[in-house]
């Protein structure tokens, strides 16, 4: 019974709404530092990217976003995901709902594959696409080559992203969650674009999915040494 309530669309859309509430607290009661300087009007003239960032990583990551540049975020159709969703449409961004997997099976459960047709005529449309480039439930911090496949077929470019806090509660999860935290400073890394070819082999790809995964965590490095943290 408790289950059934804590899934409910007007309790879900009740969290959303503090969450969404929360995370502006914490933007505006943080000093943000964006590194490098001037990456917003560099990376305009590559627009529309592929967000790239870490489960666990993204609460903040709308707060990169330039207001004037349209976006999509792509969130799971799970409760925790309505719950991401809400809070998303309250910071202005457009949703595509679906998830990734480690198999065939997965991904058509979580509507991966419709998810990845969505974001290509998004991306056509002229909206980023923002995305946690590693697989639910998998390895922590390690990209899964959906976010790379996207990039081939589409011909944009994926853009690592990563925003910390110098106050965060760590949760012991899979995707090693931080909860960022009010009256602080904070952190924006972005890295550098990441172009796959169209003629890309299987082969090339991993290259290239490896790339994605070491741009995260670099970003991911750098967010935190703007806040003076070491434990990224």
């Amino acid at each position: 019974m408790i289950k059934r309530l804590s899934r409910h669309p007007l309790v879900l859309s009740g969290v959303g709404t503090l969450l969404a509430g929360y995370l502006k607290l914490v933007y505006h009661t943080n000093r943000f530092r964006i590194a490098p300087e001037g990456v917003h009007a560099t990376t305009e003239e590559h627009l529309p990217v592929i967000v790239a960032m870490w489960h666990g990583q993204h609460f903040m990551v709308p707060f990169a976003k330039p207001a004037h540049w349209p976006a999509k975020v792509m969130i799971s159709r799970s409760a925790d995901g309505e719950v991401n969703a809400i809070a998303a449409q309250k910071f202005g961004l457009g949703l595509i709902r679906a998830s990734g997997g480690r198999n065939a099976r997965q991904i058509k459960k979580r509507g991966g594959m419709k998810g990845f047709i969505e974001a290509l005529r998004s991306l056509k449309e002229g909206y980023s696409i923002a995305m946690t480039a590693d697989v639910p439930k998998g390895p922590s911090r390690q990209s899964g080559v959906g976010i790379v496949q996207l990039a081939k077929h589409s011909g944009r470019p994926i853009l690592p992203v990563a925003v910390a806090t110098s106050r965060s509660k760590e949760l012991d999860t899979w995707d090693r969650a931080s909860i960022n935290l009010p009256f602080g400073r904070g952190g924006i890394a972005v890295g550098d674009l990441i172009w796959v070819p169209e003629d890309a082999s299987d082969d090339t790809l991993e290259t290239y999915r490896v790339q994605v995964e070491e741009g995260l965590n670099e970003a991911t490095r750098q967010a935190y040494e703007l806040v003076g943290r070491t434990d990224g």
